[in-house]
């Protein structure tokens, strides 16, 4: 047998072998079954002594007999140095090495920098040992993580250890992400790539120790080499790997302690961990926390799955699919495979059976995939007080919730469930929507309210729902009793009533909080406790001035008419009515509806003898019919409610009195008499800054805004721009002083034309930017003083 003697002899007869038999490198490479970048490395004399198998399977690709595979071998044998020895791995294949260096499990752990790694004795390794599972040919999405992962490992000579923890819910992929990913970066890091499953999630998590174990073996450190203690293991995992260019995942790890002695001390290796757990201690490394999918990349995930033509052919559907699936990448593959082993089924059918929520989890199952097992693996980890605040999650209404709120159903203190909230969002359960706000997924919400099911019983869900019910509500009644400008005395609206809470806070609320409060009114009528329903509304009459571009005022004074008329109570039903009449003019624009009603509260009022809400009935009569352009008779109705509300002496009256004469003032400059407008409506002006004057309350500065608003309508109309201007700016000023309320929009915009029509484009459009910005930012509709 002839040996070729020399370090670079192997590359040159590699290199020859290869030309005789005709193959291009990326031939030989794939059919030895090595990196491209590998093979380059040893034809070049960079890897002169390559193990024994590889040169093996280079030999058997080339073609060659017993007497060149010999003297490959021994070329291979020249070049690999004595004693001290890096194994580079080529693609996932693994190389031994030994002979065992015998370390006591109490010795002093050796620093890696002085850490042996020992020569090749043993038992190879099993091949592909630790290799990676498949890349998913239809990968769709994460453009972003991916371009940020490959941004942090594009240097070569990194300061660090490159470590990226990979979190999130259940069902994100975060493992295919992470696959993925390793494929991807395969070409720049050739001296292999390795993937560990450490059971996070299973009753007995692979501990670090024998993990390490597992990956020494794929190393190719022979059994009898493997140190027998954890920090060893460690310290001779991270001298293997200092200088090796090479990609680590380890999946579905359970707690920072498994993965610290898993993580390299220095080189250019990459380390890609995946948890359901955020694993806040890790200390040092890239956090990537994977989120949902958009619409448009579900869609495109089922129809890279599914096929694109079903995809296509109804499009609608398939959106709606996505949607149900919560664009969760586990549901959306379960749905896709679903699809594929059903050709015949089109995408609209599977669509409307997901549509029941009773079944979803159930049809989000095929094969061995399913979403269900997957929450319920991370649930039962849980502690059992973890466990309850999660199902009682399942009882809010809104699409996020607060800690205090939930605190009432899980009839837990605020500050204990904020803490219990925050043990989830780091175990991958719930989502932080906001720095106060707290979100569940879809699916997630209907895996908790399944768990409510089967692990409380009925009487104890039913408590707690009450419980809460009644807390909103009269929460919502103390909020919005802060409006209310005849609610003096703090003792009036119960305990829960605090003049203390700044007005903007208390409007805050009841915004935030809306879901919550109107289901618990909507519970409240459905088991008969009409009392709470109608003291609720009541309470929030005044605050629903604030916002008029509120469709849920219908519902909220709906239901308070229904309550009352279901307790007999016909003077809160005359009220009631009157607050739906004001709705359906004021909010809903459904003036003939508003007009109807507002005739019935008539009736009511007059049978009760009570002129105040006979003069509000009368007023929003008068208000339905200026908006029909019937301003004559509006004109008629607001002077009879006048007459009605001179009847009574409160301070209720005193502001009706004022909202009938704006009323008809606005008739007069429809009916092309603005001067008289003019001339009323600087009366009403002057009765809406005495009532400022005397009840400095939000509604007044309400009531003054609005008519100087008007004010600058009768003056734009006879095109007097200076004087229509100062209006505008003094509803302005009053606007501020109640914290912007939706009908401040209006005034802005009509402020931005006086100035352009006075030649001041410039401070025009700013004032109109404002007026963009308020709508954009609240969401609301600006649909102005009424």
């Amino acid at each position: 047998m002839t040996v070729v003697s020399g370090t670079g002899e192997f590359g040159h007869l590699l290199a020859g072998h290869r030309v005789a038999a005709g193959l291009t490198q990326e031939d030989l490479a794939a059919n030895a079954g090595i990196s491209l970048r590998a093979l380059g490395d040893m034809e070049r004399g960079r890897t002169r002594g390559p193990q024994r198998r590889t040169v093996r399977a280079l030999a058997a690709a080339l073609g060659l007999d017993g007497a060149q595979t010999a003297a490959l071998e021994g070329a291979a044998q020249a070049g690999r140095p004595r004693g001290v020895r890096q194994v580079p791995l080529q693609g996932q294949a693994v190389r031994p090495v030994g002979p065992a260096v015998p370390v006591p499990e109490s010795a002093t752990p050796v620093p890696e920098s002085a850490m042996p790694v020992p020569d090749v004795a043993g038992e190879p390794a099993p091949p592909g040992a630790l290799a990676l599972p498949r890349d998913l040919a239809d990968f769709t999405a994460r453009e972003q993580a991916l371009a940020e992962l490959a941004a942090l490992t594009a240097d070569e000579h990194p300061a660090h250890p490159r470590v990226v923890l990979i979190s999130g819910q259940p069902g994100l992929g975060k493992t295919t992400f992470a696959l993925h990913a390793a494929h991807s970066l395969a070409p720049a890091f050739p001296d292999g790539q390795l993937s560990l499953d450490l059971g996070g999630m299973a009753a007995t998590p692979l501990s670090a120790r024998e993990a390490l174990g597992q990956v020494l073996r794929a190393l190719g450190v022979a059994d009898g080499a493997v140190p027998a203690g954890t920090e060893e293991r460690a310290g001779l995992f991270r001298a293997l790997v200092r200088d090796r260019r090479l990609v680590l995942v380890l999946d579905n790890a359970a707690d920072e302690g498994q993965v610290r002695p898993l993580l390299p001390g220095s080189g250019p290796a990459v380390t890609i961990v995946t948890s359901r757990h955020a694993l806040p201690g890790l200390e040092a490394v890239h956090r990537l926390r994977l989120d949902v999918l958009s619409p448009a990349e579900a869609s495109a995930l089922l129809a890279r799955i599914a096929g694109p033509e079903r995809v296509e052919a109804a499009p609608d559907a398939a959106a709606e699919l996505a949607r149900l699936c919560g664009y969760l990448p586990l549901a959306l593959r379960i749905a896709g495979q679903r699809l594929v082993a059903r050709p015949q089924q089109p995408v609209a059918q599977l669509a409307r059976q997901l549509a029941a929520e009773e079944n979803r989890l159930d049809l989000l199952e095929t094969g061995d995939l399913a979403v269900r097992p997957a929450f319920e693996l991370s649930y039962r980890r849980l502690p059992a007080e973890s466990r309850l605040v999660l199902r009682r999650c399942a009882l809010t209404a809104g699409a996020d919730f607060t800690a205090a709120v939930l605190a009432r159903y899980a009839e837990l203190s605020a500050a204990r469930t904020e803490l219990v909230l925050e043990q989830l969002v780091d175990a991958g359960l719930v989502q932080p929507a906001t720095p106060e706000r707290y979100r569940l997924h879809d699916l997630v919400r209907l895996y908790a309210g399944e768990r409510l099911a089967a692990d409380e019983t009925a009487e104890a869900v039913a408590e707690a729902r009450t419980q809460a019910g009644s807390w909103l509500l009269r929460e919502a009644a103390a909020h919005g009793l802060r409006f209310d400008p005849d609610h003096a005395a703090a003792d009036e609206a119960g305990p829960a009533y605090d003049r203390s809470v700044p007005l903007t806070e208390a409007a805050r609320w009841l915004e935030e909080e809306h879901p919550e409060w109107l289901a618990a009114l909507y519970r409240a009528q459905r088991e008969g406790r009409h009392r709470e329903v109608i003291d609720t509304a009541e309470a929030m009459h005044w605050f629903s001035d604030r916002l008029v571009s509120w469709d849920l005022w219908g519902e909220v004074f709906q239901l308070s008419v229904d309550a009352a008329r279901a307790s007999g109570d016909r003077q809160a039903e005359a009220v009631h009515v009157n607050y739906l009449a004001w709705t359906y003019v004021t909010c809903l624009h459904r003036y003939q509806r508003g007009i109807e009603l507002a005739g019935e509260g008539l009736e009511l009022a007059r049978s009760l003898g009570d002129y105040e809400q006979q003069g509000w009935a009368l007023t929003y009569l008068g208000t339905g019919l200026r908006h029909l352009q019937r301003y004559r008779e509006a004109g008629e109705s607001y002077q009879r409610a006048a007459e009605a509300f001179a009847e009574v002496d409160n301070r209720a009256a005193m502001i009706g009195r004022l909202v009938t004469l704006r009323g008809a003032a606005t008739c007069l400059r429809h009916l092309g008499r603005a001067e008289e407008a003019q001339d009323s409506r600087r009366r009403a002006l002057a009765r809406a800054l005495e009532l400022v004057e005397r009840w400095s309350s939000p509604l007044m500065h309400l009531l003054a805004a609005m008519t100087a608003h008007e004010l600058g309508q009768d003056r734009a109309a006879l095109k007097r721009w200076p004087a229509a201007e100062k209006a505008y700016r003094q509803a302005l000023v009053h606007y501020e002083a109640i914290g912007r309320p939706d009908s401040m929009t209006k005034t802005l915009t009509e402020l931005g034309t006086a100035l352009i029509e006075q030649g001041r484009a410039d401070e025009a459009r700013e004032i109109l930017t404002e007026a963009l910005t308020d709508l954009s930012a609240d969401g609301r509709h600006g649909r102005g003083p009424v």
